[in-house]
């Protein structure tokens, strides 16, 4: 806290230091903060991610936190990428060490951070308060505020509310297959249909999606599903799939978490975002007590006013909505996007 003071000059002063490279780099189109851990400090990335998305996603500019996406080889990353290493003295990852290296090697800028000991984490933290304040000044946003997340609050009150006479119905799916819907708004579909052309599938639905990223944008992968071990290894191997065909950053969210999160660059930060959602079916369902509506129907109208939201910023968006076993359809998509882009290189 002292080294962070304003008395101290900003050379010296660790919290300006690290918001002049955050700011600077985000100017030089370097904003996808990719976070790197050592093991023990994997859960710090998640409070990164809200710290950073949240407080500059808006008016146009964002940095972008990826958070838990496994280093590669240097040749699969654009230049849109500034490298976060977070490293807990003695905490060792030989095979995150080479990589980072090998990024260095290759010209992509890397910062380091060492913790010496796990209790210095609460200056670590107040490190990045202070960074993403004088981030937010070097970007010329007010870093203090979050005007997009309530957008969603907004459409998911009108969807719940008995009051509303226009609440929309469930749309009519674009495609139906293998237990899987697809969904888009009038804009995104129009732009799908005439991909597919005649000859329409899951897999030339979604390759249709993702073929409209273009270097420099990210891929964000939003799960309202559980957060167990077997889905999250699925939706990793899904994003490492879309990153390395496409060699674009890439997000993986879980709702409702990620609108206090991520929400608010989605909305609020550049249109350089390519989105797919995922819902599913509840196995099981809980009332909320006083209310007239459940907590699995809060959930699907949190995920449907983030749709609506994002459509009415014109994001590139596709919602897929899984029923039945959620792991087994997980595994469909994986094998879908795995099948249609294995080997593909832009």
């Amino acid at each position: 806290i002292h080294s962070c003071a304003a008395a101290v000059p900003p050379a010296t002063n660790p919290g300006v230091v690290l918001g002049a490279i955050l700011g600077l780099a985000a100017q030089q189109g370097r904003e996808k903060i990719t976070l790197v851990t050592s093991p023990a400090l994997r859960s710090f990335g998640a409070w990164l991610e809200q710290l950073l998305a949240e407080s500059t996603g808006k008016e146009g500019k964002a940095l972008i936190p990826v958070d838990q996406e496994q280093l590669t080889s240097p040749d699969r990353y654009g230049n849109d990428r500034l490298f976060v290493s977070l490293h807990l003295q003695g905490d060792t990852d030989e095979a995150q060490d080479r990589a980072l290296a090998a990024l260095e090697a290759a010209g992509h800028p890397v910062v380091r951070i060492t913790l010496s000991d796990p209790y210095h984490l609460g200056q670590e933290m107040f490190r990045w308060e202070m960074a993403t304040a004088v981030a937010g000044a070097i970007m010329g946003i007010n870093p203090f505020d979050q005007p997009d997340v309530e957008a969603t609050k907004t459409a998911t009150r009108r969807l719940l509310s008995p009051d509303t006479p226009d609440r929309p119905s469930e749309a009519e799916p674009l495609w139906e297959e293998q237990g899987c819907r697809l969904f888009a708004d009038p804009h995104n579909a129009a732009i799908l249909s005439r991909a597919v052309e005649d000859n329409p599938s899951l897999a030339r639905y979604l390759k249709a999606h993702l073929d409209r990223l273009t270097p420099g944008d990210y891929f964000a992968l939003l799960a309202y599903i559980e957060m167990d071990d077997t889905c999250h290894r699925v939706l990793q191997a899904i994003r490492h799939a879309v990153r390395d065909a496409y060699r674009v950053a890439t997000c993986l969210g879980y709702g409702p978490r990620y609108l206090h999160s991520t929400g608010q660059a989605h909305k609020g930060g550049p249109n350089n975002g390519l989105f797919l959602l995922i819902t599913a079916d509840d196995a099981t369902d809980i009332p909320i007590p006083a209310l007239p509506y459940t907590f699995g129907q809060v959930k699907a109208a949190q995920a449907q006013g983030d749709c609506q939201v994002l459509a009415e910023r014109h994001r590139r968006l596709l919602r897929l909505h899984l029923s039945g076993d959620i792991v087994s359809r997980l595994k469909v998509l994986q094998q879908v996007i795995t099948d249609a882009w294995e080997g593909t290189s832009k």
